[in-house]
């Protein structure tokens, strides 16, 4: 066999070990395995440079082309600047390998302790995530999103990610992500489809926001839906894809359908929702079919199923919730009742409206059943509108008038025909009137306009005039209570308007208030008199449903915003999506039929930021068939309130499983003289609001999840670490800016903190698939500086921005030969030659789906032995002087075998560490699915075997089963074959391996001490030398005094980067400290990169110890701290690898040990 480098090769001297070159095009390989085919053909198994295992087959006429290759690999002859800034920026690509909480670092949010353990100890260690977000209102489920959606498209997890919400939300969504996220999602539009018609709209949008109906109910869109792939997908208020059982048969919403398809197209599916649960079993366990089919087919059995649901869904609850500090994140909240007498006349209208209502229902209860239903949905709202105000019920029986008059002319005059006229205007089927499931709020108040005042049970002409008649007295009587002007109701609502006590705080400054109404005229009539009580017109504003986005927006800023503008008027529609926590006082003018409202409603204002107590009263009317119901319901609920607390307002939806109290309030109106009817509602009050309540919290306590002390002084360390680790806005901008200047860029400085990016090449613009603009006004790498006061909008450079990833991607593919070729470089950080590799780590499943994956540095030493070089080691480096020394460490005989002997270190004794820190849980996780999945598919499969057997006992005597057997045993051989398939699968997702450590680059590190005469004397790093005895002396000293105070200091390994001394606080927190230690008379010390880096990052837990040595003996060792020495420190330019400290200055502004 030759051994001389460069010479062609035979097939026959191919053999295990041998590094080649001609394998594959510009790189060469290690051969692993050889397997001869014949005489003319070698199958060759290899490991590339960078890659995995690969595979190609060699016949003899490629033996021309083969070649030994030189054994390191690398000539190490790159520039220093071109390699420090190829490695920066790769490193920076990589960041979400490293930083375990780059999102944060790079988002401009504060996050909150449940928040952090969503997104970090929930949903990132799950993959394939499948998982429902179910903590309560206003505890920030949008920013736990954001998080999660930035990390995995930092970490390279996600390219493509579609959001699917409700269309009052969709704009929300796209700001919250761009102006706290930095990320530019598009919401899919009519114009997009317009543009994108020959296409698949889908495929052509990575990032993308959908309104929920927009898809659910358009089938085409569903179609191309179903014909892509996504990485995740996140829906909001996910509830809304609900199904039903209804008398045995599985119904389906097209919601649930759409839940359905997008969870086959998605590899992340994250469900979001406040109110999971409806109060019935079944539906939820059909809800969480969207999650796992396996895990919850067939109709929920009690006994029969066992559900445990902790490994996908969380749910916390907004009274349990706690800052770092360990308070109460959210305030107390109160509901107060507001009974109120109506007038005589008020309460006359009421009977014979109500009296209307009742006969009205008698009559529809004769006709088919989607009349039926349309009538008895305009009846009902038709009551709730004369429980609301005389406004609103003068205004809809005129208006009812007035279209059964028109009606009856189109009648007469033959326009409209008999057998056709009852159906005009029917549109949608009001049954759902109360299950949020299908329609919107906004939805149903157009709805509402469109029934209420055309549905009749009329059914021949007679029977029309008689009920116009009987409109004509309703109308007089109505316009007389409005005209009288002694409106009850309005003056409990004006009483509180007048409390000085309710208007104003103990500072004087006035409060805001929030009044829900259900219907747009009476909204209409308070705005007129809440503006002419308060004296402006301008103190009031108002929300409904017919108001766009961009207007809700602009009074929603209105409201928060301008002191004097301190009323709210808004219906249900207007209540989605708005955080109003600038209030704290709401009324219910209008009481809610649906339970869970109540809890929405007062989820506006009870939000994070709420710092007040949330005070609500409920308006109820005395004396009237509703508000007996009301009255009872909301005594009990404020029972229950004093044992409890405000987490009963949580749990009401789920407290009506049995009745809805739509049903309670309906037989209230239509028989509530009968006793037995009246004592009935009583007994369902007690029984599901008095009993069912504690019982409802007792299981939510014990589904829900609580952050204990230790629980957060666990996390407040987990941050301590992240902190400590994160990618510094400052090395962002050093590496940004030297990159965005050689690729043509130009950026100028204007405002402090703050740039102009004058031109953007076009090579940059064409790297990026998201749009980047050819110029930008202002950005910034520093989130205090994105918008300061007075200041236009700066765009955050950051991971996660098209314009700085383009720019450090584009430079990583013209730098790369750089990291291939390696370089020299000097470094005090090493005693010894070492070679420094960055290197990429990962575990995988038998799928070979990437479960875990870490990035970091690493020094080799000449006999292969690996220690960790912290996040940036060669930013303390400077090139290597040209000369012997240099060429000399370029033929250093252990450099051929280096890398190898690295990658066999790290197989032998890294990895089996980083395979134990994934395992356990992920095993654990895959365990329980697996025993559930068994349990429910076998269940469900021996069931519908036991069902086929009697049906074809039926079919043998005769009979005809409600299913044949032949279809019940091919369902149960399915639920058979779908139990093995699972199964196989979970086998493989159980098996773990790591893959062989990726080495991404190298350099040779000599130690400064060898060739620090020939450093450029201005280079800072010639004063990195100190001797040992000094280093030692300074570290003990520091030592000694944090014991002193009562820590617990842990010394740091010798070439730790960024810090000598890790001190345990009482508390449970840490505190990193950097020991710098001069002989007395000194004028100056060495700070490099990385100990900056880690100064910044640490602060406020971070102490720069400067210890003076006294030559008389460590006894008159001194100490001093500095608490944040390095907020202004910042670099000349990328190549800087650290800065001269003046001793003497650095020295005055220490203080004693803190």
């Amino acid at each position: 066999m030759t051994d001389i480098e460069g010479e062609a090769l035979k097939l026959e001297e191919v053999t295990a070990g041998l590094r080649l070159n001609g394998v594959i095009p510009g790189d060469s390989v290690t051969v692993i395995a050889t397997q001869w085919h014949g005489r003319e053909a070698v199958e060759l198994t290899f490991r590339p440079t960078v890659g995995h295992l690969d595979q190609r087959v060699l016949y003899r006429a490629d033996e021309p082309r083969l070649e030994i290759a030189r054994a390191a690999g690398r000539p190490f002859n790159a520039p220093a600047s071109d390699f420090k800034l190829a490695a920066e920026a790769q490193r920076i690509r990589l960041a979400g390998l490293f930083d375990p909480m780059l999102a944060v670092a790079t988002s401009d949010v504060q996050p909150l302790p449940h928040q952090i353990t969503a997104v970090y100890g929930e949903l990132l260690p799950r993959t394939p995530l499948r998982f429902l977000l179910a903590d309560d209102p206003g505890a920030g489920k949008t920013i736990m999103a954001g998080l999660y959606i930035k990390e995995l498209l930092l970490r390279d997890d996600v390219k493509r990610c579609l959001i699917v919400a409700p269309g009052g939300l969709v704009e929300q969504w796209q700001d919250e992500l761009f102006l706290k996220f930095g990320l530019h999602f598009q919401i899919l539009t009519n114009a997009m489809l317009d543009a994108n018609i020959n296409m698949n709209v889908f495929d052509a949008h990575p990032l993308l926001i959908a309104r929920m109906d927009q898809l659910s109910r358009n089938e085409d869109l569903k179609t191309k839906l179903a014909g892509t792939e996504w990485d995740l997908v996140v829906v909001d208020e996910a509830h809304r894809m609900a199904a039903h059982y209804f008398f045995g048969k599985l119904e389906k919403t097209r919601r649930f359908e759409l839940g359905e398809l997008l969870g086959g197209i998605t590899r992340h599916l994250l469900l979001m929702t406040a109110t999971p649960h409806s109060g019935i079993e079944q539906d939820f366990q059909l809800f969480l079919t969207l999650l796992d089919k396996d895990r919850f087919e067939g109709r929920y059995r009690a006994g029969v199923h066992t559900v445990d649901t902790s490994d996908v869904m969380r749910r916390m609850v907004k009274e349990k919730l706690l800052t770092f500090e360990g308070k109460p994140l959210f305030p107390e909240r109160i509901a107060e009742t507001v009974p109120y007498e109506l007038t005589a006349l008020e309460q006359t209208l009421y009977e014979q409206v109500t009296d209307y209502v009742r006969q009205g229902f008698d009559r529809a209860d004769r006709l088919d059943g989607k009349r039926k239903n349309t009538v008895g949905f305009a009846l009902t709202v038709l009551q709730r509108r004369l429980a609301s105000s005389p406004e609103a019920i003068l205004r809809s029986l005129e208006r009812r008038t007035q279209r059964l008059q028109r009606r009856r002319t189109d009648l007469v005059n033959g326009t409209l025909l008999q057998n056709t006229w009852r159906e005009v205007a029917v549109t949608i089927d009001p049954s759902v009137y109360d299950d949020v499931d299908e329609y919107t709020a906004e939805e149903l108040e157009q709805v509402e306009e469109e029934l209420v005042d055309s549905a009749t049970a009329a059914q021949t002409i007679e029977e029309l005039d008689a009920e116009l008649a009987e409109l004509a007295d309703l109308t007089t009587l109505a316009r007389r209570v409005r005209d009288s002007g002694n409106d009850r109701k309005w003056s409990e609502l004006s009483t509180l308007l007048q409390d000085e006590a309710l208007r104003f705080d103990s500072a004087g400054h006035p409060r805001k208030l929030i009044v829900f109404t259900e219907h747009r005229d009476t909204l209409d009539y308070l705005q007129r008199r809440v503006g002419s009580l308060l004296g402006r017109t301008d103190a009031v504003v108002s929300i409904h449903g017919a108001v766009r986005r961009p207007e809700r927006r602009r009074i929603t800023e209105e409201f928060t915003k301008n002191p004097d503008c301190q009323v709210l008027i808004a219906t249900d529609a207007a209540g989605e999506g708005l955080n109003l926590q600038a209030a704290n006082l709401m009324v219910n003018y209008d009481l809610p039929w649906n339970p869970n409202r109540i809890e929405q409603r007062f989820g506006r204002i009870h939000r994070i930021g709420q710092t007040e107590v949330c005070r609500l009263w409920n308006l109820v009317a005395d004396h009237t068939r509703e508000g007996e119901v009301f009255l009872k319901l909301l005594g009990k609920i404020e029972e229950q309130r004093r044992a409890y607390g405000g987490e009963v307002f949580d749990v009401l939806g789920e407290a009506f499983e049995g009745t809805p109290l739509r049903t309670l309030l309906l037989d209230a109106i239509r028989y509530g003289e009968q006793p037995e009817v009246r004592a009935r509602m009583h007994q369902v009050i007690d029984r599901q609001v008095g009993e069912g309540l504690p019982e409802l919290l007792k299981e939510r306590a014990l589904a829900s999840e609580v952050l204990s002390q230790a629980d957060l002084a666990q996390l407040r360390q987990a941050m301590d670490e992240a902190r400590a680790r994160r990618l510094q806005p400052h090395y962002i901008e050093l590496a940004f800016k030297e990159a965005f200047t050689r690729l043509g860029g130009r950026l100028a400085r204007r405002e402090r903190g703050r740039f102009e990016a004058t031109n953007v090449p076009a090579g940059v613009r064409a790297a990026s698939t998201q749009p980047i603009a050819t110029r930008y006004e202002r950005v910034t790498f520093d989130l205090p500086y994105v918008q300061p006061d007075g200041l236009v909008h700066a765009d955050l450079l950051a991971p996660g921005h098209p314009l700085h990833d383009a720019v450090l991607a584009e430079t990583a593919h013209r730098l790369r030969p750089a990291l291939e070729a390696g370089t020299v470089v000097v470094s005090a950080a090493v005693t010894t030659p070492h070679l420094l590799v960055g290197v990429v780590e990962e575990v995988v499943d038998g799928t070979d789906t990437s479960i875990s994956r870490r990035f970091s540095y690493a020094f080799v030493d000449s006999d292969g032995t690996v220690t960790d070089a912290g996040p940036a080691p060669y930013l303390d480096a400077v090139a290597a002087p040209a000369g012997l020394i240099t060429d000399a460490a370029r033929r250093l005989p252990w450099l051929p075998t280096g890398e190898e002997k690295a990658v066999s270190w790290l197989i032998e004794n890294r990895l089996p560490g980083f395979l134990a820190e994934v395992q356990p849980r992920r095993q654990a996780e895959l365990a329980k699915v697996r025993r559930q999945v068994t349990d429910r598919l076998t269940s469900e499969r021996d069931r519908l075997y036991v069902e086929a057997t009697v049906a074809g006992e039926q079919e043998r005597i005769g009979q005809k089963p409600k299913e044949s057997a032949d279809s019940l045993t091919r369902k149960a051989d399915e639920l058979d074959a779908r139990l093995t398939c699972r199964l196989r699968r979970l086998s493989l997702q159980e098996q773990l391996a790591t893959r062989p450590p990726r080495i991404l680059g190298a350099a040779i590190v000599l130690p400064l001490a060898d060739v620090v005469d020939q450093v450029a004397p201005d280079e800072p790093l010639r004063h990195a030398v100190e001797t040992t005895v000094v280093e030692r002396r300074g570290v003990d000293a520091v030592l000694a005094h944090e014991r002193r105070l009562g820590r617990r200091p842990v010394e740091q390994a010798h070439n730790n980067p960024g810090y000598d001394i890790l001190s345990l606080l009482p508390d449970g927190s840490t505190l990193r400290i950097e020991v710098k230690a001069r002989i007395e008379g000194a004028e100056d010390f060495f700070i490099s990169h990385n100990e900056v880096l880690t100064g910044r990052n640490a602060a406020p837990r971070y102490r720069l110890a400067l210890v003076r040595v006294d030559q008389r003996g460590p006894e008159h060792d001194q100490v001093r701290y500095l608490g944040d020495p390095f907020a202004t420190t910042t670099f000349g330019d990328f190549d800087a690898t650290g800065l001269r400290g003046d001793w003497t200055k650095m020295w005055a502004r220490g203080t004693e040990p803190f």
